[in-house]
This record gives C-alpha cells, sequence and structure tokens, in this order.
C-alpha cells in the first residue's frame, strides 16, 4: 500500500550523487524498482476493484483466506500487501542513504523517518475506520470517506519546481504549504467529527483515546518503513548484518506465539510478532536485496544476477522448512508466507531489472515505472473512487458492470487499474505529487 519513490508511500530517489561515496548508500537509477512498484500497485487495484463482483470470482483471484478459513496457502492476491513491504525495503537504502551522502544530521533524518511514520499511521488509522454513522454525524458517509481521501492527497502533496518558472518559486512554496497546510487541519476535524453506529469516536482528548482497530494497510507499511530505516542507519550496507536481523525479526514472530510479550506494554498497541516481527522482516529482505548495489563486490550485472538467485533460493528454501510450522498464512503473517513473498517479489524484481536496466528496452517497463513514481498519490485515488461514485449517485451504476458476468467484473477492474494509473500519471508529469 507505500510513496513518487521507491515504495507505496514514501517518496524516495533512486538517483544519488556519487560525489560523496557513503557505505551502504546506492548510486544508480534503478527504474526496475519503479517499474515493478507500478505493476503491484495496479494488481492492487484490479484486486480490490474484482473483490466487490462476489461469488463469480474464482478462488485463485481472492485472498486464499477468504475461500479456505483456517487453511494454508496462498493466491497472487496475497502477494501484494508484502510486495509493497518489500519496495518499501528496496527503497530505503536510496533514500535514506542521499541523506546520508548530504551530511544531513543523524538527528534531522531520525526526525524525518518518525514524521513518515506518523503520517502513514494516521492516515491508516483514519482508513480502517471507513463506516461512520450517517445518522450520527448528520451527513453521508460517502461524503465523509470522499473528503478524508481529498483532505489525505492535499495534506501530503508536493508541487514540483518545474511546473513553475524559477521566478514564482517563492509564491510555489507558499501555494504549496497552504495546501499542505488546509489538508492536514481538514484530516484532524475529520478524525474528531467521525462518529461509529454506537456513538464511538475515533479519537477523544477527555480521556485520550486513539480508535485504532488495526493500523490499516498504511499504518503496517509504516511501522515496517520504521523498522527498516532504523536497521539500516545502524548496520547499512552489511549483509551479514542484515541477514541477521531479517532472521531475528522472524524470531519475534515465533516468540510472540509463545506468549512472550504477552505483559510487554508496547504489544497493546501493535502486534510484536507479526508487525514488528515478520512483516518488518520482509521490509528487511528486501533491504538485504537493494543493499548489492552499494558494494563493490557486486557492481557488475552478472555479479547481482548471481546474488539475487541465490537469494530467491535462500528465502524459497527458507519458506519450506519453516512452512510444516506456522503454515502459509497471509492474516497471521507466518513466516512462511513472508519468504514465499521475499522469493517472489525478488524474481519478478529481477525480470524488470533485465528489461528495463540490463536491456534498457524502455518502452516495455515505462508505463509501469512513470506511474511507479507516484503510488501513493495512485492508491488514495483508488481508494476514493467508491466513495466518489457513491456522492454522485454512480455507484450502482458501476457495480452492475460486474454482475453476474466474470468477463465484465475482469474488464471493469482492468479498466479502473489503467484509468488510475493514467491519471497519476499525468499528474506526476505536470509536477503534482505526493510526499510524506
Amino acid at each position: 500500500m507505500a510513496s513518487g519513490g521507491h515504495s507505496l508511500c514514501v517518496k524516495t530517489t533512486s538517483t544519488l550523487s556519487a560525489s560523496k561515496p557513503t557505505p551502504g548508500a546506492p548510486s544508480s537509477r534503478i527504474v526496475s524498482i519503479d517499474a515493478l512498484r507500478g505493476l503491484v500497485m495496479f494488481t492492487m487495484i484490479y484486486v480490490n476493484d474484482i473483490a466487490g463482483a462476489g461469488k463469480i470470482v474464482p478462488d485463485w483471484m481472492v485472498h486464499f483466506s477468504d475461500r479456505h478459513k483456517g487453511g494454508s496457502g496462498m493466491t497472487f492476491v496475497d502477494l501484494v500487501f508484502p510486495a509493497f513491504l518489500f519496495i518499501v525495503g528496496m527503497s530505503i537504502p536510496f533514500a535514506l542513504g542521499s541523506r546520508i551522502q548530504k551530511g544531513e544530521r543523524l538527528s534531522k533524518t531520525l526526525a524525518h523517518i518518525l514524521a513518515r511514520t506518523l503520517s502513514l499511521l494516521l492516515v491508516g488509522v483514519l482508513m480502517v475506520n471507513e463506516a461512520p454513522s450517517s445518522e450520527k454525524m448528520g451527513w453521508s458517509s460517502a461524503l465523509w470517506l470522499t473528503l478524508m481521501y481529498a483532505s489525505a492527497i492535499l495534506a501530503f502533496c508536493s508541487i514540483s519546481p518545474r511546473a513553475w518558472p524559477e521566478s514564482a518559486a517563492r509564491f510555489r512554496e507558499i501555494v504549496s504549504r497552504s495546501i499542505r497546510a488546509l489538508g492536514f487541519t481538514a484530516l484532524v476535524w475529520l478524525a474528531f467529527v467521525w462518529c461509529g453506529g454506537k456513538g464511538q469516536r475515533i479519537i477523544t482528548l477527555s480521556p485520550f483515546y486513539l480508535r485504532t482497530e488495526w493500523w490499516g494497510i498504511l499504518g503496517l507499511i509504516g511501522w515496517a518503513y520504521l523498522a527498516g530505516s532504523v536497521v539500516f542507519l545502524v548496520f547499512r550496507g552489511h549483509r551479514t548484518a542484515l541477514l541477521g536481523c531479517m532472521a531475528l525479526l522472524f524470531c519475534l514472530f515465533a516468540a510472540d506465539r509463545k506468549h512472550a510479550f504477552d505483559d510487554f506494554w508496547p504489544a497493546r498497541f501493535v502486534s510484536i510478532g507479526e508487525t514488528l516481527g515478520s512483516q518488518a522482516a520482509i521490509s528487511v529482505a528486501g533491504l538485504l536485496l537493494a543493499s548489492m548495489f552499494a558494494t563493490a563486490d557486486t557492481g557488475t550485472v552478472r555479479a547481482r544476477v548471481h546474488f539475487t538467485l541465490l537469494f530467491i533460493a535462500g528465502t524459497a528454501a527458507a519458506a519450506l522448512l519453516l512452512n510444516p510450522l506456522y503454515g502459509i498464512s497471509k492474516n497471521q503473517a507466518t513466516p512462511s508466507w513472508c519468504l514465499w513473498s521475499c522469493a517472489i517479489t525478488a524474481a519478478l524484481w529481477l525480470v524488470f531489472y533485465f528489461i528495463s536496466d540490463v536491456r534498457h528496452v524502455g518502452f516495455v517497463v515505462r508505463p509501469l515505472a512513470v506511474a511507479g513514481q507516484n503510488v501513493l498519490l495512485a492508491y488514495l485515488l483508488s481508494e476514493m473512487l467508491p466513495s466518489a461514485l457513491d456522492l454522485c449517485r454512480l455507484g450502482d451504476w458501476y457495480s452492475r458492470l460486474s454482475q453476474p458476468i466474470l468477463a465484465c467484473a475482469v474488464a471493469r477492474a482492468a479498466a479502473c487499474g489503467v484509468f488510475i494509473l493514467a491519471l497519476t500519471a499525468v499528474l506526476n508529469r505536470v509536477g503534482f505529487r505526493l510526499k510524506l
């Protein structure tokens, strides 16, 4: 569900200055990461849309748990979320490495990481409380949802300098900050006016209470981003240490299964074993794979392909070995599910890497790469679409396009994905991006 840049929801760059080499900081543009992110975003929009078609959708097009309660397994739908977590990890060396190369103080970098994490958590909490009571609030839930997503887009928007003449740079900055302030203020107001069917609130001040339910997709990405960023700042590109951290995070999952954190107070707010354990391990795995762009021994294409193939083989073998212990379950974030996701995502990235960064066949992946530079905007637009259609009284018409024929549902979902990514690419081209 992360951010243009190399994650669903955090803005990064994969073009770094080579003037001051920094250990652990890659220094070349990796188009394949943008392309992979664009593909994953399209898949997310597609599967979210086609899920509304109901029982006509075959088992392999829905989450495994939707049709196999308590079973062990996964479909390609269960790969979307961990693929985003993996790409978040691959992006961290580029984003934070750039700041380190520029000589930024550690305190400022940590503040930047914390601000992004809190931003993702905030939007994630608002998204999971997506069913306000129209009767209690006095206005439709569709209006609340549309305003919430629109406010989130405004709160994190960034107007590119290329969209304005140099003489208007100061005015552009004032406009950009004003829009962001307006969006953030609206988000806070919407959080306070939200009211559920039983009078429950998202947030109260006296006493202080925050209704999280769960942190939402963006919130979970935020926690994984925080864990991966801290690991990178400590170990940079030391692959052995990164592998050890990945294994240690999986150990948190095993310890949590043995109730090791039942009396640990942070466990009341966030799952130690699943969110800070195995899901964070996926991002660290992405960080481990991306570390090969910052080390001399993996500076050639041959060495990178070899390292990636070993990574795929290692994670797949670990997934097979751990499968008898916990099974494969997205809902429980089992290690086997995480490791299979890492192996498959790495294999997909390797294909894109060979096409775009080795053979430079740009026309094949360029549309995905362009859309992949602004996926947070694409994600929020796709989530806002159903409520916006309901608000315009077009929701019933839109839902009828997918029923009861599967081909119509597939066509609608694919068209929705293409439309959202095309709109995102256009906005990206005119300089409108989201930046946490």
